[in-house]
């Protein structure tokens, strides 16, 4: 019988760094048309591994890698097969995970849970998604009682229809708002490269095309410049007269991303540098016809974990799949469209959303935005899922002054 005396303590959980590869159009002209998935994973690990020399990487108790689609170049068991690719002694296993959207969040929140047990040290987690690849939703075959048992409706399974139920849902949701938030979302990434808050956070990767080799070093996505007027009349492809364009929707995206997770005494003892501390998390589900509703209720069970308020945070990593999405998470806790602690470094409207990639590029950008602000404890990385759900994870700041993570020792 275990006794209190013999029960593991539960252990912090620091995220060490972040990184990805630039982001590319989903297409047959994208920047990594002729790349592979798993290769695009394989420069992320690597980077990681050059970053820090001081991390052996036997150390290395698992590497978890998430995809949406697994099947091709994102199949067979990515976490294994990019762990040997990617040089890792044979000695540190892998897995695949699936969660939509919020696959490589699931991929550290699973692996931050071994290590809160006691079970793992070091983990590398992270996802991919090459959906000009794998479009999404290629080859699935939903299992028919979805719809003859009236489990869901028709709409359900389709992600920009699920956005439009949500301006149904909410009507002063309206699309003047969501197209001013894709405007702020373009401005404000625009804003972080010229002030040079993304560049570092990327990994070189070489690419070939029909001109021959060339070096993706820049996120190909983003439209600087973009005006009301200029997407005010975008076609809504999801339904007639709808709400939802291109405009204010993240575009089908090609990337991957990487993230070095361990417990705070494993950080200390290998000189690891903690960027955040993870706080708590949760995921919920809703009615999956208004999937972007997910993040809302993620979030006050994460908040309720933390013993925390919404007041307590002081800065906010949103995934943008849609504006729609984001304006409800905003609307629900009485936080205005433009407030600036809000994806200060624009979103996925701007930069892509390589679905199970997305959740560790919100944590490295959080992570970033932390360094810059000393004066905020906690912040969040949230996101809506497929089939009606919402992720979300609390971090702590240690560069602020009451930090209560392991130790002052690494302290940036």
């Amino acid at each position: 019988m275990t006794t209190a005396s013999t029960r593991p303590t539960v252990r912090d959980v620091v995220f060490v760094d972040g990184v990805r590869t630039p982001f590319g159009k989903a297409r047959p002209d994208g920047l990594y048309a002729g790349t592979r998935a798993d290769d695009l994973a394989v420069k992320t690990v690597r980077e990681l591994l050059r970053r820090h020399p001081e991390l052996p990487p036997e150390r290395i108790d698992e590497v978890a890698i998430a995809a949406t689609t697994q099947q091709g170049d994102q199949g067979l068991t990515l976490g294994r097969s990019v762990a040997v690719l990617s040089g890792l002694p044979k000695t540190v296993p892998g897995y695949a995970i699936d969660r939509m959207c919020a696959g490589a969040m699931t991929a550290v929140t699973t692996t931050a849970s071994g290590i809160m047990a006691g079970m793992q040290d070091v983990a590398l987690a992270g996802g991919v998604e090459h959906m000009g690849h794998h479009p999404m939703g290629f080859d699935a075959d939903p299992n028919p009682r979805f719809l003859t048992e009236h489990l869901v409706e028709g709409d359900a399974l389709v992600m920009g229809a699920t956005a439009e139920n949500l301006h149904d849902r909410f009507p002063h949701l309206t699309k003047d708002r969501a197209d001013a938030y894709g405007v702020q979302s373009q401005a404000r990434y625009a804003r972080a490269l010229a002030d040079g808050n993304i560049t570092p956070d990327l990994v070189p990767v070489a690419v070939r095309s029909e001109l021959g080799w060339g070096l993706a070093t820049a996120d190909e996505l983003p439209r600087p410049g973009t005006t009301v007027e200029a997407i005010a009349n975008l076609k809504t492809p999801f339904r007639p007269g709808g709400r939802v364009t291109a405009g204010n929707a993240s575009p089908l995206t090609d990337g991957a991303t990487m993230s070095l997770v361990a417990s705070g005494e494993i950080a200390d003892e290998l000189g690891l540098a903690p960027r955040m501390r993870m706080v708590s998390f949760a995921f919920a589900g809703v009615d999956p016809e208004i999937m972007g509703f997910g993040p809302i209720p993620s979030t006050e069970k994460a908040l309720a974990k933390a013993s925390l308020t919404i007041d307590d945070i002081g800065l906010f990593e949103i995934n943008e799949a849609f504006a729609v999405q984001v304006l409800a998470f905003l609307d629900h806790f009485k936080i205005d469209d433009d407030d600036p602690r809000v994806n200060p470094y624009g979103g996925a409207i701007a930069v892509g959303h390589p679905l199970a990639s997305s959740g560790v590029r919100l944590m490295t950008q959080l992570a970033r935005e932390f360094e810059q602000h000393p004066d905020v404890r906690y912040g969040i990385t949230t996101m809506c899922v497929g089939l009606g759900m919402g992720g979300t994870v609390i971090w702590e700041n240690p560069n602020h002054a009451d930090y209560s993570g392991h130790s002052d020792a690494t302290r940036r």
